[in-house]
Parts: structure tokens; sequence; C-alpha cells
């Protein structure tokens, strides 16, 4: 069609046909994102790849083979799409499909809280010295190097069985990323601030260490007392209740404005460390 031909109700219409069909496409994408048909995906494409090349170079038997295959891919990808293509008939029958990235997301976010402040609460009734770093925009990979990579989901199980006393990997500190523990037994900073508590140990000098050059929060719990401390951008909140400990982690890690309120009082007591 000409550009002259084109009216102001044409030009709207083809903008907003490109814009749904790229919605469409970027809610596909995440719909399997993180699911096994990313590899078949990966696999799909390497075969369109080759096809197109054996005709380029006309290699005539490789062509025919990879016609064959894509004149039969169709239904070959309706047999091993099955389970992800049902998952998305049964969420857009509820209508939760264009939706479910975001609340994916929020239930990945609230089982990752609920875990550590499950473990934490475990560890501190029972003394279990701990230090758990949860990484935020400053990127931690010089300190993930440090330790011991494990890359596996953030469980209250796993994180209590990695602080139990004299197993290989208590000693060191356990690295968050997003939804992951991406490393235990990691080595961070030691602050070197002459106004820390002499009362405090190397878990605090670690974690009030790291929060000085990262935005990451810091856990510790403390192996002789049991009492949860928080650090962040060099500051360092001491002795907090489960509640208040809940508030703080729900604050920094969510976007939720009565979590935020909620703690704001906390971190106006925060206790810098010139203070001790």
């Amino acid at each position: 069609m000409p550009f002259a031909d084109l009216t102001i109700l044409g030009v709207l219409s083809h903008v907003v046909d490109i814009l749904l069909v790229w919605f469409v496409i970027y809610k596909m994408i995440m719909f399997i994102r993180g699911t096994k048909a990313v590899q078949l995906l990966t696999g799909i494409f390497v075969i369109i790849l080759v096809w197109i090349l054996s005709g380029v170079l006309h290699l005539n038997t490789l062509n025919m083979l990879m016609e064959t295959v894509m004149t039969w891919g169709f239904l070959a990808i309706i047999i091993i799409f099955q389970p992800e293509l049902r998952r998305a008939l049964e969420q857009l029958g509820r209508g939760k499909f264009f939706a479910r990235s975001g609340i994916q997301e929020e239930e990945e976010q609230k089982k990752r809280l609920d875990a550590i402040i499950n473990a934490v609460n475990y560890m501190a009734k029972r003394r279990i010295g701990a230090l758990i770093s949860i990484e935020k925009e400053t990127g931690m990979g010089d300190y993930i190097e440090t330790g011991i990579p494990l890359h596996s989901n953030v469980t209250h199980e796993l994180l209590i069985n990695i602080f139990i006393p004299n197993t290989p990997l208590h000693d060191g500190a356990v690295i968050i990323q997003k939804t992951q523990i991406a490393a235990a037994a990691c080595y961070l900073p030691l602050s070197e601030s002459p106004f820390i508590s002499k009362e405090l140990g190397t878990r605090h000098r670690a974690a009030l260490g790291i929060s000085e050059v990262t935005d990451c929060l810091t856990i510790v719990v403390s192996e002789e007392t049991g009492d949860i401390s928080v650090t962040k951008n060099g500051e360092l909140l001491r002795d907090l209740s489960l509640e208040q400990f809940q508030a703080v982690l729900e604050k920094e890690l969510t976007d939720d404005n009565k979590s935020k309120q909620s703690s704001s009082s906390i971190w106006k007591r925060r206790e810098k460390t010139k203070n001790g």
C-alpha cells in the first residue's frame, strides 16, 4: 500500500497490529522461560538454520532431509510441547495467561522471603551462626567466585543445612541471586571501620564490609546470642525481633508500600557503625 494512501486510522491500525504481535511473542517467551521448552526451541532454531544453509550451499541430500523434517515439524511441535500448550490453554481459560509473568515473579519472591525468614528463625532459636547476603543492583560475581557454586532454589531446609556447625559449607557466607542460592562458603571483605563495637565478631564485620562496597542486604545470626542483625549501605541493625526482621526484609526486597511504611521506623532507629 503506497504511503500516500495511508490514513491516520490505517497507520494506527498497523502500529497496534505490530505491537500486539510483539506483545504475544513476549508473553510466550516469558511463559516458557525457565522450562525445558527453551532447550527444545534452541534445537528447532538449529534445524531451521541447517535447512537454510543446506539450500544456500546446494547440499541437496541434507536439504531434502531438512525439508522432510520441516514438513512434519508442525505435528512434532504439538507432540513435544504438549505439556506447555496444555498449561497455556488452561491459563488462557482462567484469564491468567497475560498476567502470568507478574504473578509468577510475586510467587517466587514470596517463596524466597518465606524460606529466608523460616531459616533465620530456626537458626536464631538454636544459636546457629549464619551469614546470608542478598544481591540487589550491584553484582556480586567476584565474591560468588570465592565460594562453592550451588545454583539451587532458595529453601529454608537448604539454608539451615548449610550453616549446621562442622559441615563443609558452614564457614563463610551464602550469596543469593534473585531466586537462587548462587554459592556458599563465600569470602566477604571485612570492614576496617574503627567505630565497630568490639562485641561484634567476624560475621558482623564481614556483613558490614560487603555493605560498604555493594548495595546488597546482608543477614547475620549470632552464634553466641542468636540475635538477628541486618546490614545495608554501611549501616547495621542489631538485635531485631523476628517481626522487625520480617518487616525489614519485605521492605528491602519487595515493592509493598505497607511493608515500607511498617519498617521505616526501624531504619530511622538504625545503629550506625560509628556508634557500635
